[in-house]
């Protein structure tokens, strides 16, 4: 035989290697492969730091900032303040450079260590005597020749600040600027770098362009500080450049100048490695870090009028000696007009003199706030672990104890962020990954839901034809009842057959579409019974009913249901024939009253989902079935409407059943009693139930005995104790067994069992 063809091979390799591949993905859940992809992308967003995600970011440390803002415990920096009194005292600004001298010089005096200004000058004075003398007009030639001989302003506050420790101001420009007739520029900062470090014109914040004091005061200074501050995109300064570069050299700011001369030394060292820039060193041990770019990272404090002089007092000799004396000072401005009034993570409204003197109460005390290069993987550790566990568990857990879980995390996390902050100053941004886990929390638990919303659907569809309204939402709030595929349950099994249906289907048989309409008519009125008895509509076989109890659904109770159903079922059927008599009759058509036998069994039996994979029922399968509907093929043969099988009058015996003989149907080998349904609870509790069980056992028990004589006598009894109970077909049956048995009494060894000869 030739092998078989590989083109026929293929799809059946192709399929299974399909499944392979497919199935775990499906253990692992769609739901689970989109979220861990969310994850991923969210992880790559905040790896890329887009600007939305550092907004966050800063935004959360303003608000630990706010909530805890630095205690001011030191003021090695007073500020003379050209304020709003000032102003009004001495003019409005700008005041002479004779005035400033004059400033600088009560400073000295005091004992200031240190004086900076947080301003530029790159003009000459405008009221320099020689300026005066060409500006007036009427002077005598006397006055305009003293004004000439005088010396300028700018010189003499260049004598003032000459030879002391004093800071000029410079301010970065974002383009460069036409070079001004400046001395060249020398840099205080060295720069000590590794060998794999960048240029530091690379990491560190560039000013193309320069804003410079006039010549006479550059070259007087003893050094020079940028004063620009550097708001972020939403305005608040947050961070402040330590250095800036400038034509590939860098330059220090403000507050590192001033602290470079406060320890007297000739310059300030940058360490650069690998990240970038590390810190700025003003002196042996004395380190200010940046992050990689150079910038200082203040723990701000509220704004603190203690360490604010104003200029006028300075002036006049009025102010405090102990705020000058061993203080660095500094002199800016906190007057609104003169704009230089910024806002920061804890204030609206400060003056920007006091950001820098903020920065150097940093150093001092060493609180600057840091957020280490590691940052970054410790926050994408925590997304990626806290993610993950979300992924896994929430499928299992649930909403409820997902978002626990998420909470707790959440809260460790957050827990831990402000303990970094207010203990150790380090700056943690747990605020993405909290916002990313609630996101993959609030996807798993939607998809959760679709998921389940899905699978309700499904189960109404499935199971709207079989069940009560009531009970199909039962099953769709908790579809875990329902196994699919098969499972053994202990279940009631009821069948329900019209009689004679061969003989009224041929009297229907010029009008199939009357005999439709009548069989619709009988059982809806039953179907609607069993659904209110909690039962299972399996199917419909042309006349026939089949119905099961305690599946899909729990019911601890299915037996009795099943018997009440069955009982129900025969009572209805007397109203049913008199409502189709009267439709018969109007129709001018003969009626036939009709007549059901049912059938009830219990026992385990094997219930899901069958058939094939185009088309399945959900139904039952089982020995027991089939005994269910070999009992409702006997209760003509008895003479009763209903028979049940031994099992279900044991899972109901609190029931009206009355025993009816113990019988081997065809197809079976095991003997079981069986029993008829004559009521309920109050039937079975009544006088004539209870008489009527006591006669009718001693019947059995004679009958069974062989007692024929006695059996007769036991009949007779229980025929005048029937008092309304539908039992006279079966007492003939017994009567024509007696008959029979006088005349040809069963063989030795006989146990009263009847054999049954047909279905």
């Amino acid at each position: 035989m030739p092998p078989p063809s590989t083109s026929r091979m293929a799809p059946a390799g192709l399929a299974s290697g399909r499944r392979r591949i497919l199935s775990p993905l499906r253990r692992f859940g769609l739901d689970r492969l989109a979220a861990l992809g969310l994850l991923m992308l969210m992880m790559a967003v905040y790896a890329a730091e887009p600007r939305p995600v550092e907004i966050l970011r800063v935004k959360v440390f303003d608000l630990f900032q706010d909530i805890r803002p630095r205690i001011v415990t030191v003021r090695p920096v007073t500020i003379v303040d050209i304020d709003e009194a000032s102003l009004a005292r001495l003019g409005q600004w700008p005041w002479p450079r004779t005035v400033l001298a004059d400033l600088v010089e009560a400073l000295f005096a005091a004992g200031a260590v240190v004086v900076g200004f947080d301003m530029v000058f790159p003009e000459p004075d405008r009221v320099n005597p020689a300026t005066l003398a060409g500006m007036l007009q009427g002077l005598d030639s006397e006055t305009r020749r003293l004004l000439l001989s005088l010396p300028s302003n700018d010189a003499v506050f260049a004598t003032a600040i000459g030879g002391r420790r004093v800071v000029l101001g410079r301010v970065a420009q974002p383009i460069a600027a036409h070079a001004q007739p400046n001395p060249p520029l020398k840099s205080t900062v060295a720069v000590r770098r590794t060998t794999d470090a960048p240029k530091p014109s690379a990491t560190a914040i560039v000013a193309p362009g320069l804003i410079r004091n006039v010549a006479m005061l550059e070259a007087a200074a003893a050094g020079h500080g940028f004063v620009s501050l550097y708001p972020e995109p939403d305005g608040l300064v947050r961070r402040v450049p330590a250095v800036l570069a400038h034509a590939g050299t860098l330059f220090p700011s403000l507050a590192v100048e001033l602290l470079r001369l406060a320890f007297d030394r000739p310059v300030s060292v940058v360490t650069l490695d690998r990240a970038g820039l590390r810190g700025v060193a003003v002196a042996p041990g004395f380190v200010i870090p940046t992050d990689g770019h150079g910038r200082i990272w203040p723990y701000f404090a509220r704004r603190d009028p203690g360490k604010y002089v104003a200029a006028a007092d300075v002036l006049a000799g009025t102010a405090d000696p102990a705020m000058l004396k061993g203080k660095i000072t500094l002199i800016g401005t906190s007057a609104f007009g003169l704009h230089d009034i910024r806002p920061t993570p804890v204030e609206r409204a400060m003056p920007g003199v006091e950001v820098h003197a903020q920065i150097i109460e940093n150093a001092a005390t060493g609180t600057f706030l840091a957020r280490p290069n590691y940052m970054i993987g410790a926050e994408l550790t925590l997304l990626l672990g806290g993610g993950l566990l979300l992924i896994w568990l929430a499928p299992k857990l649930g909403a409820g104890w997902t978002l626990a879980l998420f909470l707790s995390v959440a809260a460790g996390a957050a827990g831990t962020a402000w303990l970094l902050f207010s203990e150790h100053r380090i700056l943690v941004d747990v605020s993405y990954a909290i916002l990313a886990m609630l996101l993959l929390y609030t996807f798993l638990t939607y998809a959760g839901y679709t998921r389940e919303q899905a699978s309700r659907q499904r189960v109404r569809t499935a199971f709207q034809y079989y069940l009560s309204p009531a009970m199909v939402e039962r099953l769709a709030e908790d579809p875990s009842r329902l196994a699919l595929g098969g499972e053994t349950r202990t279940v009631s099994i009821l069948f329900c057959d019209v009689r004679g249906f061969t003989s009224l289907s041929e009297s229907y048989k010029d009008d199939p579409t009357g005999l439709t309409r009548l069989i619709n008519r009988l059982l809806t009125p039953l179907t609607e019974i069993v659904m209110r008895r909690g039962g299972t509509v399996d199917k419909y076989m042309g006349d026939c009913i089949m119905a099961f109890w305690n599946a899909p659904l729990d019911d601890a109770e299915h037996a009795r249901h099943a018997c009440l159903a069955a009982w129900e079922m025969q009572a209805a059927m007397g109203p049913l024939n008199r409502e189709l008599a009267a439709t018969a009759a109007a129709d001018g058509r003969p009626f036939t009253p009709l007549t059901v036998g049912i059938g009830v069994n219990s026992g385990a039996v094997v219930v899901g989902n069958m058939g094939s994979d185009q088309r399945f029922d959900y139904t039952v399968l089982g020995d027991d079935v089939n005994l269910a509907s070999r009992l409702e093929g006997q209760s003509k043969a008895y003479g009763v409407g209903i028979i049940v099988g031994e099992n279900t009058r044991s899972f109901a015996p609190q029931l009206a059943m009355l025993e009816l003989d113990r019988i081997r149907v065809k197809g079976r080998q095991e003997a079981v009693r069986i029993y008829t349904v004559l009521g309920d609870e109050d039937v079975a509790a009544g006088n004539e139930f209870v008489v009527l069980v006591a006669a009718h056992g001693r019947m059995l028990a004679a009958f069974r005995a062989a007692a024929w004589v006695d059996a007769r006598t036991a009949l007779s009894a229980c025929r005048d104790r029937v008092n309304g109970f539908t039992l006279g077909g079966l007492y003939d049956v017994y009567e024509r067994r007696l008959d029979r048995y006088q005349a040809n009494p069963p063989p030795a060894g006989w146990d009263g069992t009847f054999e049954a000869e047909s279905k």
